[in-house]
């Protein structure tokens, strides 16, 4: 058992820390809307605190899963922030997607205070969290990693230490840039379909069982054909996760023109009303 803080309970965030509370840990929780915290300690029987830094105090470990680099600087820096209720030795995890600098940023700024830090963005999505099935891609040093490894299993199936400081952001990006593509593929695909008169169902049923088969696929294919998008991940936080990789490729010399398309794609999706709406959504633009 390890004392565990986990400071963001959005849709991610708080069955991960139910998670980790079921499996014996010690949590205490921190969100910045208070009745978030005190509705999770009501349901799974942790702590909570008023501050970031109160929830820090005395924990081995400190989770971080919140919306962007600003998001997570706030949490993370100043009197209120993590580090400054962290204790020397204690490991900071940030699950935030957000950009390789701010995470060698925080990576510095720890350290500078005899504290880890590891980025460890996730992918699977709320079902992923929910289910206690995510995969985490991190960076940092192996001893921290090692460290920390069997706590994160609480939620995780998979995590793999990907490189320094940083590597863990950069995988997500790669993650993103191949979302970007199937989806654009994937809502084409039905889309085609329909037009040619097939039954959307039949289709999938046929394809699913070749090469074509993805995790899209499985489970968004339905929910497109039946142009149900009020779920899922939203387009806000896609197009937010794709300007973190093309701005990491006008750095690092990589070219990415469907990408930047998709890219596109979702910001006509956010001008028809769908900036919540599930990534899938790239179908609605193609019926229009």
């Amino acid at each position: 058992m390890s004392q565990v803080a986990f400071i963001g309970l959005g849709v991610m965030g708080y069955p991960m820390a139910g998670h980790l509370q079921a499996n014996g840990h010690d949590v205490c929780v921190y969100n910045r809307t208070t009745a978030k915290a005190q509705a999770w300690s009501e349901q799974h029987g942790g702590r909570w605190a008023e501050t970031p830094a109160k929830a820090a105090e005395g924990a081995e470990l400190v989770m971080v899963c919140v919306g962007n680099d600003d998001d997570l600087r706030s949490v993370v820096l100043g009197p209120d922030g993590v580090l400054a209720g962290m204790a020397p030795g204690a490991i900071l995890v940030d699950h935030t997607t957000a950009s390789a600098d701010v995470a060698r940023e925080l990576a510095e700024a720890a350290a500078a205070q005899g504290k880890g830090f590891l980025d460890a963005p996730v992918s699977g999505g709320q079902a992923g969290a929910e289910n206690g099935v995510l995969t985490v891609m991190l960076g940092g040093d192996e001893a921290q990693f090692a460290q920390a490894k069997p706590v994160i299993d609480s939620y995780a199936r998979s995590a793999v230490l990907m490189g320094p400081v940083g590597s863990g952001q950069l995988c997500k990006m790669v993650n993103q840039i191949c979302i970007a593509g199937v989806v654009q593929g994937l809502a084409e695909g039905l889309h085609f379909a329909q037009q040619a008169g097939l039954d959307g169902e039949r289709v999938v049923d046929v394809i699913s069982k070749g090469a074509a088969q993805s995790w899209q696929m499985e489970n968004r294919s339905g929910t497109m054909l039946q142009d149900q998008f009020e779920f899922g991940f939203a387009v806000d936080w896609m197009r937010k996760d794709l300007d973190i990789a093309l701005t990491e490729a006008r750095r690092n010399g990589a070219q990415l023109p469907l990408t930047a398309l998709v890219d596109q794609f979702y910001a006509e999706v956010q001008r028809l009303g769908g900036g919540r709406w599930d990534t899938s959504s790239l179908m609605t633009r193609l019926k229009r």
